[in-house]
């Protein structure tokens, strides 16, 4: 959430920024409603005052028996008056807050300006595999293989919830133990948090109340089915002051991931691309402000090391102001490549939040003894989202004799070397 504050000092300057997100962004209605309410408060301010001095001159006048009748008459019309336009600042603030709540981050300098196609490649590694065959969809030779089973899961679910069989299943959990036990080596702290969460929780993650739909709601209990642990993982210090001794904060956790993904998407509707329910292992960090730039580029390379180690060509791309999540000031992707489908997919997004979730979560930190708190930057990032890595390994480890090779890392938890 933006600060009311920065938008009322600078207001032309950051609408012209969050227009770069999103055209039809107008700040003068939030700053009328501003002024108002600072108005408002003003009003309150000199009416309470004028109170208080009637206070004591009723305590001055019945000293003196004087009669205090007309003036405990007039306190009482101005009381009124406070009780009134404290329900109008109440009504004041649920307005302001309702649109501020659905205003995007700011976009950090470096973030290119435009939608998905002025995205930034920064890197890759490796090079994409041309084998001297014709590389099958991970989802047909999975199948052929007995290693995805989606038609029974659709039975047992419905349409886009995947199901691992053998050595599928296998492969999927010694990813799991494998990027958990890798993270924390690297000083994650391991977390296997909540797999639901309450409102509370997804109003300062900043799925709610903006993105209500795409979302499980369990209705009786009042609570969401995780759609990222991030929305999690931030609540982890919620309404708390941290010292600066205490960052940065690192946690690492394995949750299962469930999202409505609403919508029509082609190609990417087969298999395990955009799936209902899928696992991850998520990073996520606590800095201070003057680090978290830095703490981002970590994040980043930590979440590299997993798709290095695995020895699965990738690139990293910057994503631009229009293809960035809400709450994301910057937004760094990975991307596999899949030579059954020649093309890209994300397998990580990793964020810099900077102060937008920890203001909902009013999670600070004390700079020193001596100053007051400010709020922590919170970043975060997949390490990884393990459907499309599944997918990648099925296309990039094919043999012509139509094997799966497992990699190294993973081939004394799963008991072959190929499926």
């Amino acid at each position: 959430m933006l600060d009311i504050r920065e938008l009322r000092e600078k207001p032309a300057e950051l609408e012209a920024r969050l227009r770069t997100r999103d055209a039809s962004i107008d700040l003068s209605p939030i700053l009328r409603l501003d002024e108002r309410r600072r108005r408002l408060i003003g009003e309150v301010e000199e009416l309470k005052a004028e109170r208080n001095r009637g206070s004591q001159e009723v305590a001055r006048r019945k000293k003196s028996s004087e009669n205090v009748d007309s003036l405990l008459t007039q306190l009482s019309q101005v009381s009124s008056r406070i009780s009134e336009l404290d329900g109008e600042l109440r009504d004041l603030d649920t307005e302001i807050d309702a649109i501020v709540q659905r205003l995007p981050n700011i976009p950090h300098a470096s973030v290119p300006v435009g939608a998905k196609d002025a995205k930034v490649i920064l890197r890759t590694f490796g090079e994409a595999p041309k084998p001297g065959f014709a590389v099958r969809h991970h989802l047909d030779i999975a199948e052929e293989k007995g290693l995805l089973d989606f038609k029974r899961a659709a039975a047992i679910a419905g349409a886009r919830f995947p199901m691992y069989m053998g050595r599928a299943a296998l492969l999927e959990f010694a990813l799991l133990q494998f990027m958990l036990s890798h993270h924390a080596r690297r000083g994650y702290t391991p977390v296997l948090p909540p797999f639901v969460a309450n409102e509370e929780s997804f109003f300062v993650s900043s799925q709610l109340p903006k993105f209500a739909d795409e979302i499980y709601h369990i209705e009786k209990d009042g609570l969401y089915l995780n759609p990222t642990a991030e929305s999690l993982l931030v609540n982890l210090h919620r309404g708390e002051t941290l010292a600066a001794s205490d960052l940065p904060k690192k946690y690492v956790a394995y949750t299962p991931c469930f999202r409505r993904e609403a919508g029509t998407y082609g190609e990417e509707e087969r298999g395990l691309i955009r799936v209902h329910q899928f696992n991850k292992v998520e990073l996520f960090k606590f800095t201070t402000p003057e680090t978290s730039y830095d703490e981002l580029d970590a994040l980043i390379a930590d979440a590299e090391s997993v798709l290095q180690a695995l020895q699965v060509h990738y690139r990293v791309a910057l994503l631009p102001t229009q293809d960035m999540a809400q709450q994301a000031a910057k937004t760094v992707d990975l991307e596999v490549y899949l030579p059954g489908q020649g093309r890209y997919y994300e397998v990580s997004s990793c964020s810099n939040c900077e102060a937008f979730q920890a203001r909902r979560g009013n999670i600070r930190y004390r700079p020193s003894s001596t100053e007051k708190p400010v709020f922590v930057h919170t970043l975060n990032g997949s390490g990884l989202a393990t459907s499309r890595l599944v997918a990648a390994i099925f296309e990039n480890n094919q043999t012509a004799d139509g094997r799966i090779r497992i990699p190294e890392v993973l081939q004394s938890a799963v008991g072959v070397d190929t499926l």
